[in-house]
């Protein structure tokens, strides 16, 4: 079995990749690919670069190319809900595009206008967010390809899916491991929530994303040696 870790900054797959053992790494198609293993298990971490094209490329190339038979994608988004705070973790039980045609969309494989986290998936990342101390919920990411930091979209958004967090790479990855019929699961952690005061927790750093990583590493960690 091997499997795939995917994250859209270098920060949120660094850390896992300084655990790797055995490690090969190979460039491909702008993105570096680090084979190694972890807990013992066989894996392919990843970072694929911010929005969905990057996403839904990087995925098709876990694919095909490395062969994966599951897939996690780990990263921040921005809260829509009062279930969670910053520095939670909503784990994607459905995915949705929040700024697409999702008739169109659904016209091809996997023919869906959302997408679900694998139940054995949603259910190890839960445990594992358990067993590292942080709080999570099962819920619905919405994706796009514009970062939310105002109340207006926010709004919009909240109206169109009602989401408990919004991101941009989360429905690319799920459509496109659907398509391949590949297990997958989005973990996000909350890092501000979708509105102005985004740039002050980002940029001010009210939220650490290094003290994360950190946290997100454990969880993953944990999730790989449970499969």
């Amino acid at each position: 079995m091997i499997i795939g870790i995917m994250g859209a900054m270098p920060d949120e797959v660094d850390q896992l990749c300084a655990r790797l053992e055995n490690v090969t790494k190979e460039n491909y198609a702008g993105v570096e690919y680090h084979c190694g293993t972890l807990q013992g298990k066989q894996v392919v971490v990843c970072c694929a670069g911010m929005g969905k094209a990057n996403a839904a490329s990087t995925v098709q190339v876990l694919c095909t190319k490395y062969g994966i038979d599951k897939l996690i994608f780990s990263g921040i988004a921005g809260n829509m809900t009062s279930k969670i705070g910053i520095g939670d973790v909503c784990v994607g039980e459905t995915v949705v595009y929040h700024d697409a045609e999702l008739s169109m969309i659904a016209q091809s494989a996997p023919f869906q206008t959302e997408y679900h986290g694998d139940p054995a998936l949603v259910q190890a990342a839960l445990d594992a967010c358990a067993a590292c101390g942080v709080k999570a919920i099962a819920g619905k990411i919405a994706t796009g390809d514009t970062f939310v930091g105002d109340a207006e979209t926010k709004k919009a958004i909240e109206e169109k899916c009602h989401p408990d967090c919004v991101e941009m790479e989360g429905a690319a990855v799920s459509q496109i491991a659907g398509r391949n019929g590949v297990p997958c699961v989005i973990l996000r952690a909350m890092s501000d929530n979708a509105d102005e005061s985004g740039y002050e927790v980002l940029v001010v750093k009210q939220f650490s994303i290094t003290e994360y990583v950190k946290t997100a590493t454990e969880i993953v960690a944990n999730m790989i040696e449970s499969l």
